[in-house]
């Protein structure tokens, strides 16, 4: 299961970004060649984050596509999977560009309660 290793590093720049402050939400990028399952990523994550700043934190994966090219026939489409035939003629010799991404796009932290802390 790569999903926990790819956890592992996206936990570490979230708790670099945090700062120490409790983190309620993560937002990640991830390219379609990492070929992530959203349910094992997420058990992934919760796995990871345990005694964290990240610990309970809600994951928001949105997976990018990759462009394919078929070299048979020139056709270009958008695929969820790198490894697919060719939509118009089913052809095997494909190029792909791209869904290699792995990007920690936000974080959402909890918010101090300021009626607490007198000023």
């Amino acid at each position: 299961m790569h999903e926990l290793g790819l956890c592992e590093g996206i936990l570490e720049a979230v708790e670099r970004r945090a700062a120490g402050r409790r983190v309620t939400r993560v937002r990640v990028r991830v390219g379609a060649q990492h070929r992530v399952v959203s349910s094992a990523f997420d058990q992934s994550f919760a796995l990871v984050s345990q005694g964290t700043v990240a610990d309970g934190a809600a994951v928001d994966l949105v997976v990018v596509p990759v462009s394919v090219t078929c070299l048979d026939c020139g056709h270009e489409a958008e695929a969820a999977d790198p490894l697919a035939a060719c939509p118009a003629c089913g052809g095997l010799d494909l190029t792909t560009k791209g869904g290699d991404e792995l990007i920690l796009e936000a974080i959402h932290v909890e918010e101090e309660d300021v009626s607490r802390h007198p000023g």
